[in-house]
C-alpha cells in the first residue's frame, strides 16, 4: 500500500513539473505596416496628336486609297533612309554622295519628322480649289498661301505615278529619272513644302541630280536642307539596301547625246515608253510663289 502511495506522487510530481502538461503562454506579434504612395497620374502629353496623313472628303475611294497607299511608301522610304543613316552614319558612300562631310543630325531630323512627327496640318485634297490641275503638266501643287497645310493631287498624279517596288524598273536610275516618277518620293517632296515640315527651311537649292551632287562637294552645310538631296538619298539608299540589294540602280548621268538617244523606244519594247520620258514636265509652287517644273 505504501509502494502504491508513492509511485502516484511520484507521478503526480513529474506531470506538475513536465512542460508538456504546463498550460500555453499566449505571444504577441507586431506586424508593421508601410502604406504604399499613391501612383502617379498619368499625363496625356499627347493627347491631340494625329498619327496618319488626312484624306479630303473631296478625293474618292479609287483616289484616295492610291493617296493612302503612297504616303504609306513615302513613310517606308525616309525611314530606311533614316535607319540608313543611323546605321552607317556619314562613313556611308552614299552619305557622302549626297550630303558630303555635314553632320548627320538634320537629314536624320527631316527623316524622323516625316515618319514620326505630329501628321495635324497635313491634308490632301483632289477637288483642284486653285483650277491649277487643267494646266498642261500640273500633277499635284502645295497651296501656299491659299492654304499652307494643304496639297493638291491632280488627276494625272494616278496616270503617271509608279509604287515603291517598281524602283529600279522601267529602265528608271537615280542618275537620269525624275524623283517624281514614283509616288514616295513625289509625295516626300510635296510634305516638304508644308511649312509644318519643311520649315521654311528645306527648299530647292539644287535643281537637279549634277547640282545636287556639286552641292555636296561645295557646300555640303545646304545639301542636309535641299528638297532634291533628300529626295535622291532616300531613293539610292532604298534601291542600294532593299530594291537590289548591294547594288541599286544609281546610273551614271548621261550626256545630252546619249539622253536624247535612250529617248527613242527600243524596237523590242516599242509599246513602253521610256521612264524619263514617259511623264509630261510637271510643276508645282513654291512659299514665294514661284512656280516650279520638273
Amino acid at each position: 500500500m505504501d509502494v502504491l502511495r508513492s509511485a502516484v506522487l511520484l507521478f503526480a510530481a513529474s506531470a506538475v513539473a513536465s512542460p508538456a502538461l504546463l498550460p500555453r503562454q499566449a505571444s504577441t506579434v507586431t506586424v508593421t505596416q508601410v502604406a504604399s504612395a499613391p501612383a502617379p497620374t498619368a499625363t496625356a502629353w499627347n493627347s491631340g496628336a494625329v498619327d496618319e496623313f488626312t484624306i479630303h472628303s473631296s478625293c474618292n475611294n479609287t483616289e484616295a486609297a492610291q493617296i493612302k497607299k503612297g504616303l504609306g511608301e513615302t513613310l517606308i522610304l525616309v525611314r530606311h533612309a533614316r535607319d540608313h543613316i543611323l546605321r552607317f552614319g556619314n562613313s556611308s558612300e552614299i552619305y557622302q554622295k549626297y550630303f558630303g562631310n555635314a553632320s548627320t543630325g538634320e537629314p536624320i531630323g527631316w527623316y524622323t519628322k516625316i515618319a514620326d512627327g505630329n501628321k495635324a496640318d497635313l491634308l490632301f485634297r483632289c477637288d483642284d480649289p486653285d483650277s491649277n490641275c487643267g494646266q498642261e503638266g500640273w500633277a499635284g501643287h502645295w497651296r501656299g498661301e491659299n492654304a499652307t497645310s494643304e496639297t493638291v493631287i491632280c488627276p494625272l498624279s494616278y496616270e503617271v505615278r509608279k509604287p515603291l517596288e517598281a524602283l529600279c524598273g522601267f529602265g528608271w536610275d537615280v542618275a537620269n529619272g525624275k524623283t517624281n516618277f514614283y509616288w514616295a518620293s513625289d509625295l516626300l517632296h510635296r510634305l516638304l513644302h508644308v511649312p509644318t515640315v519643311g520649315e521654311g527651311i528645306v527648299e530647292h537649292y539644287a535643281e537637279d541630280y549634277a547640282e545636287v551632287i556639286e552641292l555636296a562637294q561645295t557646300e555640303s552645310s545646304l545639301s542636309v536642307r535641299d528638297s532634291d538631296t533628300l529626295q535622291l538619298f532616300a531613293l539610292e539608299a532604298y534601291a542600294h539596301d532593299i530594291s537590289i540589294p548591294g547594288e541599286g540602280c544609281a546610273g551614271n548621268l548621261s550626256s545630252a547625246e546619249a539622253a536624247s538617244a535612250t529617248d527613242t523606244p527600243s524596237p523590242t519594247l516599242s509599246e513602253e515608253p521610256s521612264a524619263t520620258s514617259a511623264a509630261p514636265a510637271e510643276c508645282h509652287t513654291h512659299a514665294d510663289g514661284v512656280v516650279h517644273c520638273s
